[in-house]
């Protein structure tokens, strides 16, 4: 029992930036976003058996944090969160690093407007999953994958846009 708990222990910790990026994604706030990524890996460690070595870990980690986050969501049922970025918030004084910060929670912050499909198929775009990968890993075709892929692209532009931050 011991060795399976440390292989699944050192396979979480090498790919717990997944689980960063699946919670970020689907929740607005830093304690529920916790919430999430403590759920995940419950649900990884339940599952753990199931994983047969079929396909990568990490791709089956994906599969299962998706799933539990719009699980998750769906149980939540947060409220509609409002979120007002000013662009006269960003001091002009800021390095780099901090407008990167700050254009990447702007990203994230946008991404959670989104339907669970699309925070899904901007999520497999991320992590360098081809139109194919996506579409497996969503049970949709190929083509769909591509033109899901697409509109979720114009949608978070949009909410972007409309958001002040601008291109």
């Amino acid at each position: 029992m011991k060795e399976k708990e440390q292989e699944f222990l050192t396979r979480i910790e090498n790919h717990k930036g997944i689980l960063y990026k699946v919670s970020k994604m689907y929740m607005d706030n830093p304690d529920d976003q916790q919430d999430l990524f403590q759920e995940i890996i419950c649900q990884l460690w339940k599952s753990y058996d199931s994983f047969k070595n079929a396909s990568q870990f990490s791709t089956w980690m994906y599969r299962v944090a998706v799933n539990t986050a719009i699980v998750f969501l769906k149980k939540e049922k947060k409220k509609v969160d409002k979120y007002e970025i000013a662009s006269e918030n960003i001091k002009e004084d800021e390095s780099d690093s901090d407008i990167k910060e700050s254009q990447i929670e702007h990203f994230y912050k946008a991404v959670q407007k989104l339907e669970k499909i699309d925070k899904a198929v901007i999520f497999y775009q991320l992590e360098g999953f081809s139109h194919k990968e996506i579409g497996e890993n969503l049970g949709i075709s190929e083509g769909n994958a591509r033109v899901k892929l697409n509109r979720a692209k114009e949608k978070l532009k949009d909410i972007i846009k409309n958001q002040g931050y601008g291109f």
